[in-house]
Formats: C-alpha cells, structure tokens, sequence
C-alpha cells in the first residue's frame, strides 16, 4: 500500500496483533532467511571442492573413418555419350551393377568389329612370326650342312697334299737312282771308249755304251720331271684347301647372313605382334569401359550428368554414390592452444545433431543423450578454419552411436581431461587459463625411459 495520503492507516489501525502482522514483524522475521543464507553457503562452499572435469569443446561432423567409405563421385575415364541410365537416384546398387551406358565419341572407336578385327591382325603377325622362326631353323641346318661340307672337303685336300708329299718323296728317290744310273753308265762308257782306244774293245761296245748313257740321261730327265710335277701336286692342293676354306667362308657367312635377317624380320614382327596385343588388350578393356558401375554396394545420391546422348569428357563426374556399410567417425576441429591437450586414444563425449541431451560439460557421468569416442588421429597441420582437425572413432567401451545418424549431420564434441576442484576451474575461467597442459601415463613411461 502506498503512502500517498496523509491520513496513514498503520498510524490509526494497529496491525500488529493480527495473525499475518505477528508472522511479518516479529522479531524473528530474518531468523530463516539467514538460516537459508547460511545453509547455502555451506553447500557452496562445499560444491567448490567436488571434483570438476576440465574439458575442451569443439564443433565437428559426422565422417567415416577410412576414406574409401566417405561419399564421393563415379567419373569415366574415356569420354563419351550417355546412351542410356540403368538406375534412379536413391537406388541401392551392388557392387558392379551397371549404372550408366555410354558410346564413344571418337571417330578411331566407331567400328562395332574393332576388337575382332585387331585380332585378326595380330593372329597374321604371329603366323608370320612362325615363318621368320621357320627360316632361321633352315638357315641353321643349310649352315650346319656347309660346316660338315667344308669339314669332309678340307680332310679331302689334306689326304691329296699327303698322296702329294708322298708322290714327291718317291719320285725323288727315283730321281736320285737315276742320277746314279747315269753316274754308272757314264762310267761304262767311259771304260769301253778307253778299251777301244786301246785296242781292246770293238767299237759295238763303245756305241752300245753311248747309246744306254744317253737313255740314262733321258730317264733322269724325265725322273727330274716328275719330281717338279709332284711339288707342283703338292703346291696346287695347298692352294685348294686355301680354295675350299675361302668358298666355304662365303656360302656360311651368307647363309649366316641370311640367317640374321630372317632373325631381325622375326624380331620386327614380334615387336609388332606385341604392339598388336596391347592394342586388341586395351581396345578390350576400352569396350568394357562402355558401362559404368558400381565400385561397391552403396546408394545412388545424385545424377551429376542427366539426359540422354549428353557427352562429357574423360574424368567428368557422372554420379555420386554413398557406401552402403561404413565406420562412421566424426570430425572435430580444437583451437591451436588447446592442441598440445589431445593425444591418440583419449576418451571424448559427443552430442550429435538432432539428438535430445542435457550436457553437463563438467560431470559427464550425469550427462544424457552423449556418447562415447576415442581420438585416433590427430592432424599435423592447421585447416583453412585455423583450427586443428582431430578425428574420433566410436568408444568400443561406450554404448554404440544411433544408427540412424549420418554423414555430414553436426556434432558438439568434449574432450575429457584432468579431473580438478571446482573453485581451481572458477579461478582458471576468471584469469583465461588454459587447462592444465599433462601427458598420459604411456608417454611419461616413454620419457622416462629415454631419460634413463
């Protein structure tokens, strides 16, 4: 009631011995406000000792944890025109199930019977490479042939020098006999004239005597002849072998010749066969390339190309398509401050998007509608953001993440560190302090140890 007149009612009514007047100003009025007062006091003093778990806070997304499992685009690796969609988008596909046909574009492609045909091309160079393979065998039996030819010639000429030596040693022991024949007949007729000078013999003697020297003389002679013939036998088959070793030479080195030029045909023709191989092997495989599929089993999530007889170039993305079965794992991003406070395998709570949960960051036992997570990597290098990137697996420990959860939904992330008094964390907030810096137990051992 407001004191507006001057005719004040507690100055002319006594209020005090009312019921509600005793209960109000009684002088004990303030007696439980200060119990209160005091009571609360005690507990908060009280709460500033319960423990506290200091904690860093992030804002990340759902991902999958290898990157074969994350959403991502089927390209072409040929150009070509879309002929014809085998899938609509949302559709599940499994693994190799053909989601678009397409047509070449390029005029060197357009032969329906290219890959036959190449074939046939190639099954010719091989057939001609059996004829070049049949060449050289002959040329190395014609080559083998003039070896053993040349072999039985020369053991020919050399059994004719010998016949030739021989012939020359007899025909010089005949020469020798008939130089001592004439020796002999020259001294019977030097005897029979002497006789017939003297008057001792008749003149038929000393005739007969002329007549056989001179057939001595012509004999030796002819001997001498024979002789020169003989070396002369010996000299020509020397000249012969010379001959047959030289004739021999040019038939192998031809047919060697030949030889190597059927070996070079053969190899060119090789080379040309495997050049056609790889040609029929990738004309092939770009026939296969007609179809696109499926990678894996997963859902069709939007036709980046639509229509029919669209071309597009090699290595334009077609569709995009998201795995069926991943590891989902969320994605978080922590001040450069607090990064020397995240190691490899420490605990971390999640809220997810969409998901009720009353969150006390402090206490994270009495926290609902959060889920446990690991820290598995920890990225080196700040992100466009300027924020560190660490990325968190499902706690094996913790009950498991909402199946319905995916990827690309947001999520409020808490690191879990040192558990600390209450009032330090008040006094830590008030001054900006970061929380305390620690190592785990693992990496104090370690240093411990290199110490030592």
């Amino acid at each position: 009631m407001l004191n507006i007149s001057h005719n004040q009612l507690n100055k002319s009514v006594d209020i005090t011995d009312s019921k509600s007047g005793r209960r109000v100003f009684h002088k004990r009025y303030y007696k439980y406000f200060n119990r209160f007062l005091g009571a609360f006091a005690i507990i908060g003093f009280i709460i500033l000792f319960l423990p506290w778990t200091q904690n860093i806070t992030g804002r990340g997304n759902v991902t999958t944890l290898t990157p074969d499992q994350r959403p991502q685009t089927i390209q072409s690796p040929i150009p070509g025109r879309i002929e014809k969609w085998h899938v609509k988008e949302g559709d599940f596909v499994f693994k190799g199930d053909t989601i678009i046909q397409i047509s070449e574009v390029k005029s060197e492609y357009f032969d329906p019977n290219l890959v036959a045909r190449t074939g046939l091309q190639r099954d010719a160079k091989a057939l001609s490479v059996e004829s070049y393979q049949g060449k050289v065998k002959a040329q190395d039996i014609r080559i083998n042939a003039l070896v053993n030819e040349r072999r039985l010639k020369l053991e020919q000429a050399r059994n004719k020098i010998l016949q030739s030596k021989l012939k020359v040693q007899s025909d010089s022991i005949d020469y020798e006999a008939a130089k001592v024949n004439i020796n002999i007949a020259q001294t019977k007729y030097n005897r029979a004239d002497t006789l017939y000078k003297d008057g001792f013999a008749a003149l038929k003697n000393v005739e007969d005597a002329r007549v056989k020297l001179q057939e001595t003389q012509a004999k030796l002679i002819s001997q001498e002849a024979k002789l020169l013939a003989s070396k002369n036998e010996v000299i020509n088959s020397k000249v012969e072998i010379s001959r047959i070793q030289a004739e021999y030479a040019d038939k192998i080195s031809k047919a060697q010749s030949d030889k190597f030029s059927a070996q070079s045909s053969q190899f060119d023709t090789e080379a040309q066969v495997t050049k056609l191989d790889n040609e029929y092997a990738n004309y092939k495989m770009r026939n296969s390339l007609l179809y696109i599929t499926a990678p894996y089993d997963g859902y069709i999530n939007k036709a980046l190309r639509a229509g029919i007889g669209q071309t597009f170039k090699e290595g334009e993305a077609l569709v995009g398509i998201m795995p069926a079965e991943v590891d989902l794992a969320v994605e978080t991003y922590v001040e450069p401050i607090d990064l020397p406070l995240i190691h490899v395998g420490e605990k971390v709570r999640v809220q997810f998007d969409g998901w009720p949960a009353i969150v006390f960051s402090g206490w994270p036992n009495i926290s609902y509608g959060t889920y446990g997570a690991e820290v598995v990597a920890v990225e080196n290098f700040i992100s466009p953001n300027g924020k560190f990137r660490v990325l968190l697996a499902p706690d094996g420990e913790d009950h498991p993440w909402p199946k319905d959860i995916r990827a690309g939904s947001g999520a409020l992330t808490l690191a879990l560190l040192e558990d600390v008094p209450i009032w330090f964390e008040l006094w830590r907030q008030l001054n900006g302090f970061p929380p305390n810096y620690y190592q785990p137990e693992g990496d104090s051992k370690v240093s411990k140890k290199t110490k030592k």
